[in-house]
């Protein structure tokens, strides 16, 4: 079941190597899921799938280095656990995210997974039409850490950025269309009041 819980909102700007999204803000609901008991990952995939968002999946946490996506925006709704996530690069904000919170992360906005604390649950996906087709990292460091945690998978390519390619990189996150319906709470979700 949903409720409104609290929605905190960030625009975080370019940082570094970090290109991060200055026209669409991070968007943070605390709260905004309650289980009873039902199977907190079914719930959280079938709520995200109601309202549009597709090619979901379910881990156990998020990477544990530095990365954002050029071509997508991303929901990353926590089913079980807690954890510790900084997102915007090496110098932005750092939440502390539990079950029945989420984050609608926009095109080019770093994220992290800081912790290691046992029993995290993650569901995820993305808008219609769009699917993770980069890793995006902003150091050789995080390039061997996305190697080491597989980041690769299903056909996603690990990419570092170089200073000659930052123009078309921005062009590329700006495009990024924008979702018909917020992934949480439909028409009415803040990213229909706050990405317009």
């Amino acid at each position: 079941m949903t409720n409104r819980g609290s929605v905190q909102h960030f625009l975080i700007p370019e940082a570094g190597n970090m290109p991060n999204n200055t026209a669409l803000p991070l968007i943070l609901y605390k709260g905004v899921v309650e289980f009873g008991d039902e199977e907190p990952e079914k719930v959280l995939q079938d709520l995200i799938a109601s309202h549009q968002w597709g090619n979901g999946w379910v881990v156990e946490s998020i990477y544990h280095f530095h990365h954002f996506h050029s071509c997508a925006h991303e929901v990353v709704a926590f089913a079980r656990g807690k954890g510790t996530i900084q997102f915007g690069g090496p110098d932005g904000p750092i939440v502390e995210v539990e079950a029945g919170d989420a984050a609608v992360i926009p095109a080019g906005v770093g994220h992290k997974r800081l912790d290691d604390a046992p029993g995290f649950s993650v569901v995820g996906a993305y808008p219609p039409d769009q699917k993770l087709e980069d890793v995006c990292v902003i150091s050789e460091e995080d390039i061997a850490k996305a190697r080491s945690e597989n980041a690769d998978a299903d056909g996603c390519a690990i990419r570092l950025f170089g200073k000659d390619e930052r123009g078309a990189l921005r062009a590329r996150i700006a495009g990024t269309a924008l979702p018909p319906t917020d992934p949480l709470l439909g028409l009415d979700g803040p990213v229909m009041s706050l990405w317009r």
